[in-house]
């Protein structure tokens, strides 16, 4: 099964885009293409070939990497020169990054280990500077998932129901692109309405106590509306006067330069970002979820970002892009971003076309407390490369109780994410009513209950809002694109597109008074049939709209602005 954009996939030069839009550089080089591969168990040694070949940065269970098969241990081979005019050394480094790979890599430059790193679903870096010789360089990544006890979200070594493939070894761009020895590592970016600016915090390790970083913000028109000066590893205001605030329906992003300097070393960067707030506050005597001061009702659809032929990887950035721009057209305001992250890419194109997102962390077992250590952690990563994301107004720690060990901990975990960054919402526990779950912590802003078809509606409390975090799955088996192996309806099945629809209109007019009354979002499940399951809008290969789109966006518009204002 393939998607409308799997024939415009290049093997050689796959995704060619900048793949770090919030800290970009001008000049880099990308590493996708054609690899060499072999399914390995033991030290490879250097300078010898392989005997496949792998498309990077597709997992090797898909179709669209040229392997199509899992292996829990494995090696990835390729070379590659420095061009002459980056003037690698001393001064100047060169950095090879990886946007993520799961989930134990270690990589090699010319039989020199660089970095190690654990972890299947955030970006990590090496300074190769000093392991690179004249002419060409060899680049090797050994990588190990077995896909069981670590943060791995919906893979399973054996497909089947509401779990699927697994997504392994390097499955995001892999880059490289030369830097001052001095320079900016990561820019943390948070409105603040309340004095109309931008903070900027612009982190870096190997900057001096001496370094100075100066951020200019300019508007659509290219404009500058606003800049500061002061020092790295340091929140500074960026002040824009009477600001053009982001929302679904305006999605405006100022775009950012920021430049590091430190004892004659220059480090540029371009960024983006755009303006809002996001709160849970009293109105009318309940808690509601209010964008920009403002009682927004949060339609979302469930979207968990697998692809039929490239598993965790969208084909092209623009198939990465569709799926958003395919849920605003069905009328939703919001997607929930379920069990999964994405390339940083998904979250630039949700900043630009207007989508909020409710962003998950991919579950794990958590049977003992080094795994449970392992989850705190790779939690924190994940809030902070995304918290300079517009789009993202909420994370989501557990969902169903799925390796919850303790309600406490549970609660626990809401607030350390809630201190790291208090300017977004926290839903503690998505479906804390249902299936495994062990009770309700107490913590976070906001309620969360599931029911199949539901809608689930919960009550807020004195101090969270709530919505209803998943319900519907209404489904429908669409002849010619369905996953081979047969499908699975877990919830309300139906035989032709238009009992689908009617089911979906029935289903989502029954949220018409809670959300007048007293409820501040709920989540359709879902976006996409994903694998066996075929209870989504489209079918899995995006080929396919099951139901008829102007009724679907019609009550979708009447259930926002019932709950807005």
């Amino acid at each position: 099964m393939t998607t409308p954009w799997a024939e415009d996939v290049d093997p050689t030069a796959p995704l060619p885009e900048y793949p770090r839009p919030q800290l970009e550089r001008p000049v880099w080089q990308n590493l996708n293409g054609v690899w060499q591969f072999a399914a390995a168990g033991s030290k490879t040694p250097a300078g010898t070939d392989l005997a496949e070949r792998v498309v990077v940065p597709f997992p090797i269970e898909s179709q669209l990497s040229g392997i199509g098969r899992h292996e829990d241990h494995m090696v990835y081979r390729r070379t590659f020169e420095v061009p002459a005019d980056w003037d690698i050394g001393g001064d100047r480094r060169l950095l090879v990054n990886f946007g993520a790979v799961d989930y134990e890599a270690t990589v090699y430059i010319n039989g020199t280990e660089v970095v190690s790193h654990a972890g299947g679903f955030d970006a990590f870096s090496a300074d190769v500077t000093d392991a690179l010789v004249g002419g060409s360089n060899e680049l090797i990544v050994r990588v190990s998932d077995d896909t069981v006890d670590q943060p791995k979200g919906k893979q399973t070594p054996n497909p089947s129901g509401i779990f699927y493939t697994p997504a392994s070894g390097i499955w995001q761009t892999v880059w490289m692109e030369p830097v001052a020895a001095a320079h900016i590592d990561r820019l943390q970016l948070t409105p603040d309405l309340t004095s109309s600016s931008l903070i900027v915090n612009a982190a870096s390790a190997s900057a001096s106590t001496a370094a100075v970083v100066t951020v200019t913000a300019f508007d659509t028109d290219g404009n500058e509306v606003g800049g500061t000066t002061g020092s790295a590893n340091a929140d500074l205001a960026v002040s824009i006067p009477d600001p053009h605030l982001w929302t679904p329906e305006d999605p405006y992003l100022y775009t950012l330069a920021a430049t590091l300097t430190d004892n004659g070393q220059i480090d540029e960067v371009s960024s983006y970002s755009g303006l809002r707030s996001i709160a849970v506050e009293e109105v009318d005597g309940l808690q509601r979820i209010t964008l920009n001061g403002r009682p927004t009702f949060l339609l979302s659809t469930l979207d968990q970002g697998y692809w039929p032929d490239g598993v965790y990887t969208a084909p092209t950035d623009e198939a990465l892009a569709w799926d958003i721009r395919a849920t605003k057209d069905l009328g939703f305001n919001t997607i929930r971003k379920h069990i999964k992250v994405e390339p940083q890419r998904w979250y630039l194109h949700a900043d630009r076309i207007g989508m909020l997102v409710w962003q998950d962390m991919p579950t794990a077992a958590n049977g003992d407390e080094a795994a449970r250590d392992v989850f705190r952690a790779e939690l924190a990563e994940m809030t902070r490369q995304l918290g300079s994301t517009t789009s993202i107004i909420g994370w989501v720690p557990m969902n169903e109780g799925w390796g919850e060990w303790d309600p406490a901990a549970t609660g626990e975990i809401a607030e350390a994410v809630k201190a790291q960054d208090p300017s977004r919402l926290i839903n503690a526990h998505s479906g804390v009513n249902c299936c495994d779950s062990m009770g309700d912590s107490g913590r976070g802003d906001i309620i969360d209950w599931h029911q199949y078809t539901g809608p689930a509606l919960p009550q807020p409390d004195a101090t969270r809002a709530a919505i209803d975090g998943e319900h519907g799955g209404f489904s429908l088996s669409e002849p010619g694109h369905t996953w081979p192996g047969g499908s699975v309806n877990p919830y309300g099945e139906v035989e032709t597109s238009e009992q689908l629809t009617a089911a979906y209109v029935e289903n989502t007019t029954a949220l018409l008074d809670p959300a007048r009354e007293y409820l501040s979002g709920s989540i359709y499940t879902q976006l996409t049939d994903v694998e066996g399951e075929v209870n989504g809008f489209w079918t899995y290969d995006r080929r396919v709209l099951k139901m008829d789109r102007d009724r679907v966006r019609a009550v979708n518009e009447q259930v926002i602005r019932a709950g807005s204002r």
